[in-house]
């Protein structure tokens, strides 16, 4: 069954496309309040925490797109693709190709652990010990240089497949796939 020109799909649910915007306005914000004297950083690092406690069982049970053994590929695979990547012979992916997968889990995990090293430093047993606070700093400056390739790969992929990526994170669609194009 062909589609209609121009018609497009659904692939990313509402709830994944509000975890992913809060996730990068709470991140943005805490950052820009890491030196403001009050509550506001430690809250913005609950607020990121709870979108983070959402989106892991969503991505066990949520639409399929959103699951994560729908787009996290085993390594061997994902050598494969990067070994296209390079190539400038990659496939598109209807949802995330096997690099974005993987950095979804990476930056998933690396903002989990930010937050945790956080709330660690608000402890009792851990408020102003050095190690925790630079174990803070440390992870934050990891989850940016990987916002900035997440952020190049998204615009890499766009250019690539000829598909504004944002634009699909915003209105949840995408154009279907064509022979060739991966939806599995």
């Amino acid at each position: 069954m062909t589609q209609p020109a121009g018609q497009q799909i659904r692939v990313w649910d509402l709830l994944v496309r509000l975890l992913h915007w809060s996730l990068v306005s709470g991140f943005i914000a805490a950052y820009l309040t890491r030196h403001v004297k009050g509550p506001w950083h430690e809250w913005l690092g609950y607020f990121v925490l709870a979108v983070i406690a959402v989106r892991l069982p969503w991505g066990v049970l949520g639409s399929r797109y959103a699951r994560f053994r729908q787009f996290i590929r085993s390594p061997r695979y994902t050598v494969e693709y990067a070994r296209l990547l390079s190539k400038g012979l990659q496939p598109r992916y209807i949802g995330h190709n096997p690099l974005g997968g993987w950095m979804i889990a990476a930056l998933l995990t690396f903002v989990l652990a930010t937050c945790v090293s956080g709330w660690l430093y608000t402890t009792d047993r851990f408020w102003g010990v050095e190690w925790v606070e630079e174990l803070h700093e440390l992870l934050t400056w990891f989850t940016i240089a990987m916002v900035v390739l997440h952020v190049g790969g998204v615009i890499l992929g766009s250019v690539h497949d000829r598909e504004n990526l944002v634009a699909s994170m915003i209105h949840g669609k995408k154009r279907p796939a064509v022979p060739g194009d991966i939806d599995c």
